[in-house]
């Protein structure tokens, strides 16, 4: 997009460049972290104890994983760790040198490509335990040559899951309306056929494991996303009205993308309680990130996880504070949903789950509405190429240029930190800001 974003297709000539983590402020988001770690080897031991283990897409219905007390792992979950470890070239290398073509999706693909490693002693962790059964998420085109890749490899049988899609764009304020509204909003025809693919991913999961699904213990779940969900909408809000900002997404993406993987537990209710409250008690001590706030920016897209120090570059020269990113604002919007029949009610979350952040024209309206809610100034998309789900970039930059917040978009790829030049990337944006937004 001329004058808007740039290709960043070589990588930093810098040789001692090894990607940074922001500085946590949080208790939070410093907890999460540390659940997660032993989680994750809770995990391991239940896999060596013989139990199954699933890898899911992130769009997929981990909450019948959890009725079932089935373990799972969420596939691009996985890859933000390992990415974060600085592993990702390593892994991709060795995909590639297999003759697999270099233009995969890197988010989709590196849980796989970590199983290549003849060396598994180096893997962040411990290493995947091992994997019994594969649920991609179809909106993403990759997943499903992805995870066959699973199959023809390692023997993992699949269920791909898939969803209808969007016809009818009305109404557009869709995030006022799937709480309590959704039948409605999604159409009867949409929520009947996506409860028949929630059935056919039970009966999939009781013939693989032989575990069955309780409908009570699946409503309870629900009510647990709820109350976990309303948690985030409360802390969206609060940081949303709060000038200048108590956080920035350095601490929130953390303090809710972990609990949003654990959804459905007594845990992840504390969790998304507990970041509401620290950040309630920050408003209350007129505590901020950046006393000097001048800019408020929203990162659209997915975490930057080899260099998550990107986000608070800016701050000291400039003012600019990164307030927002979709994982707290999707978990205060798109998640929750009332009623009283437990798997239709689950069926209207997993109908919208992706249109809500990915289809136009639904998406670009939901940016615009929360760049406004935030009180945004400039907005950064990072929108990779080798991804479907980032081809509609367009209609969101146009839609937030014409409502007067200019937009800085970056092709590079969230967890291969190949395609990333960091003192390039830290003076093109450096250039933006002062001639497009100061």
């Amino acid at each position: 997009m001329t004058g808007r974003g740039f290709l960043v297709s070589q990588p930093s000539t810098s040789s001692n460049w090894r990607g940074k983590s922001g500085a946590k402020q949080l208790q939070s988001a410093i907890n999460a972290a540390a659940f997660q770690k032993e989680w994750f080897q809770q995990i391991r031991r239940r896999v060596e104890a013989g139990e199954p283990c699933a890898l899911v897409g992130a769009d997929a219905p981990q909450e019948i994983l959890r009725a079932m007390d089935i373990p799972y792992i969420v596939n691009q979950w996985w890859a933000s760790v390992v990415s974060s470890r600085q592993q990702a070239p390593r892994y991709l290398g060795l995909m590639n040198a297999r003759g697999y073509q270099p233009d995969l999706c890197a988010y989709c693909s590196l849980a796989f490509a970590s199983t290549l490693d003849p060396d598994p002693t180096n893997a962040p962790w411990g290493g995947l335990p091992k994997i019994s059964l594969g649920i991609p998420d179809l909106a993403c085109d990759s997943q499903m040559k992805i995870f066959g890749l699973w199959n023809q490899e390692h023997g993992v049988p699949i269920y791909p899951f898939e969803r209808t899609m969007l016809v009818d764009p009305s109404p557009m304020n869709w995030w006022d309306k799937n709480r309590h509204d959704w039948e409605e909003l999604y159409q009867p025809y949409r929520l009947d056929l996506m409860v028949e693919e929630l059935k056919g991913l039970v009966t999939f999961l009781e013939v693989t494991t032989g575990r069955t699904l309780s409908e009570t213990k699946l409503k309870r779940i629900m009510d647990l996303v709820n109350e976990q969900e309303e948690y985030s909408k409360l802390t969206r809000d609060l940081i949303a009205e709060t000038v200048p900002a108590p956080i920035s997404i350095v601490d929130s993406i953390p303090s809710v993308m972990i609990p949003q993987w654990h959804r459905g537990a007594e845990w992840a209710v504390n969790a998304a309680k507990m970041f509401y409250e620290e950040v309630k008690d920050k408003v209350a001590r007129g505590e901020a990130v950046c006393a000097n706030e001048k800019i408020r920016l929203m990162w659209i897209g997915r975490g930057l996880w080899f260099n998550t120090s990107f986000y608070q570059h800016f701050q000291e020269k400039y003012g600019g504070v990164f307030v927002w990113s979709f994982y707290l604002a999707l978990a205060a919007d798109g998640y929750a949903r009332y009623g009283d029949d437990p798997l239709r009610t689950l069926a209207a979350r997993y109908t919208n789950l992706t249109e809500g952040l990915n289809v136009p024209p639904w998406n670009a309206a939901w940016y615009v509405n929360e760049a406004k809610r935030n009180k945004i100034r400039a907005a950064v998309h990072l929108a990779s190429s080798d991804n479907c789900l980032d081809r509609g970039a367009y209609f969101v930059n146009k839609a937030l240029e014409d409502a007067g917040i200019p937009v800085f978009e970056i092709e590079s790829n969230n967890v291969d930190s190949r395609t990333w030049n960091d003192e390039e990337m830290t003076k093109r944006f450096s250039e933006f800001l002062e001639t497009r937004v100061l």
